[in-house]
Formats: structure tokens, sequence, C-alpha cells
């Protein structure tokens, strides 16, 4: 039997990023083929107050950072969400749709410096203003596994191409 928990977190920082808008950013921070400029974005971000900068100590050395945040422009989710690469309709689980049961999510960057309790970050895909709620450091050794399987996305790859984007979409 499942035991229903509720969760409440204060975000320990914002982002602050040149996307004002969902239709501006790219769909993965590594995808930025189609986008306007056609770079990887820079951000800051800004740690909260009611943090110690001794919470940032040793982040220096470490190269890319996991960013957990929450999509906080969301507007409920559906079960099934047509991805923006094309094909049919997938489960949302089996999708990095930022439409979710919770609305979670996870985006790894690159940690360009630390200042203070400023982080200077490349390679974006998140929103001005997104609430972060965490930080973790990348460890290559336990976060990559590039020979894993990707499912549906493995043969999205085999048709359109591994790096294929969609680029920026017209406002509707």
């Amino acid at each position: 039997m499942i035991h229903e928990q509720h969760f409440t977190y204060r975000p320990i920082g914002l982002l602050r990023s040149p996307y004002s808008r969902r239709i501006d950013a790219p769909h993965q921070s590594t995808v930025v083929a189609g986008t306007e400029t056609g770079d990887f974005a820079t951000a800051t971000l800004e740690l909260q107050d009611w943090l110690d900068e001794k919470a940032v100590q040793d982040l220096g050395g470490f190269q890319r950072l996991w960013l957990i945040f929450a999509f906080h422009l969301s507007e409920g989710w559906k079960s099934n969400v047509k991805p923006p690469r094309g094909g049919p309709k997938r489960g949302v689980l089996a999708t990095r749709s930022p439409h979710r049961p919770n609305s979670i999510g996870l985006s790894a960057v690159e940690l360009v410096r630390v200042e203070g309790k400023t982080l200077h970050l490349r390679g974006v895909d998140l929103l001005d203003g997104t609430p972060i709620l965490d930080i973790k450091p990348y460890v290559p050794y336990a976060d990559a596994f590039p020979e894993s399987k990707a499912g549906w996305i493995d043969e999205m790859d085999a048709k359109v191409g591994r790096y294929f984007a969609p680029g920026p979409r017209k406002p509707r």
C-alpha cells in the first residue's frame, strides 16, 4: 500500500536566464540547434539570503551540476503527451515534458564559476525566474551511462538524428 504524503519545498535560489518564454528556450540544455542564437545560453543562479555561503563551498571544482527545479509555469498535466521532436503521443513519464504529475525538473548545466552566492552557468534550458529547489554535483562515474538504451528516443534518433531539435515555435 502506498502511503500518500505531501511535501513542501522552498527554493534555494532563482535562475536568471535569457529565456522569458517557453517557446524561446531549447528543449534540452545540450541541444541548441534551431534556437535563436544557436549557442549555449548563459545564466546566473542567485542563492537565497537564508542560505549561508558555506553551502556552495567546494562547488567550484565541478564542471557540471544537476539543477533540480520547479516547472513554475506548468499548468496541469496529462497522461499522454506529444514530444516536440514528433511521433505519436507518449506516456508522460516516458518523456521530459514540463507538464508532469509533480512539476519537478532536472537539468544538467555547465558551471562556469562561483562568485559568492551566485553561480554562473552555461547551457541552460530554463526560463528566467525558475525556482531552483536543489543542486547536486554531476559526477561522471556515477551519472553517465552512455551505452544505456533510451527506448522510443533511440528509434527517433535513428529517424531524425541524435541532436535534432525542432527549434523555437511561433507564439500561439
